[in-house]
C-alpha cells in the first residue's frame, strides 16, 4: 500500500518504466527525477528494495550504497562505499556531474543530514499510519528548518519538498 500511487492510475511516468501515476505526481516525480545524477542508499532501504535487480532506483543515475558491512550482492552497476556518509556523496557527486544526488533512506538521509550536506529534502507521505512501524529519520543531533517550497496532494500521496535552511 506504500507504493499504490505509483501503479494504480492512469498517467505514464516519462521517466520510469512502468510507473503509472496520478497526473499530479507524474508531474511532479518525472520534474524533479529529471534532475537526479547520482543516487546513494543506506544498506537497510538496498536490502528492502531487493538490490533494486542489480540497478538503482533511478533508471539512469548510479547507485551508491552506504554500508558498514561488506555487500556481496553489489552488482557491476552499483558501487559499495564503506567509509561513511561524506565520502558517498563525494563519490555520488563526481558521477552526478551537473545533476543532483538523491539520497534514500532514514539513516541515509539521517547522517547527511547531520553532516550538513543536504539542500533539499522530498518526501511523498501515504496517507496511512503503521502499526509498529519502523520511524524513517533516525535521532538528528541537531534541528534542521526546513521552508516549504512545494506540497502537491496527489491521490494517495502528498509529495512535500523543502529547502533546507541554513
Amino acid at each position: 500500500m506504500l507504493f499504490d500511487c505509483y501503479f494504480d492510475w492512469d498517467t505514464p511516468s516519462q521517466l520510469f518504466d512502468g510507473f503509472k501515476l496520478s497526473e499530479p505526481s507524474a508531474r511532479f516525480l518525472d520534474v524533479v527525477a529529471d534532475r537526479v545524477g547520482a543516487t546513494v542508499s543506506g544498506r537497510t532501504t538496498y536490502e528492502h528494495s531487493s538490490h533494486w535487480g542489480g540497478a538503482g532506483p533511478h533508471p539512469t543515475a548510479p547507485l551508491f550504497v552506504l554500508s558498514h558491512r561488506p555487500a556481496p550482492e553489489i552488482s557491476e552497476k552499483q558501487t559499495l562505499v564503506t567509509t561513511g556518509i561524506e565520502d558517498a556523496i563525494v563519490a555520488a557527486r563526481a558521477a552526478a556531474g551537473d545533476k543532483d544526488v538523491a539520497v534514500m533512506g532514514g539513516g541515509t538521509l539521517t547522517s547527511a543530514l547531520a553532516a550538513d550536506l543536504v539542500d533539499e529534502v522530498i518526501l511523498h507521505q501515504v496517507p496511512v499510519l503503521l502499526g509498529a512501524g519502523r520511524g524513517f529519520f533516525q535521532a538528528v543531533p541537531k534541528h534542521v528548518n526546513l521552508r516549504l517550497l512545494t506540497a502537491i496532494a496527489a491521490p494517495g500521496v502528498t509529495h512535500l519538498h523543502y529547502e533546507v535552511v541554513r
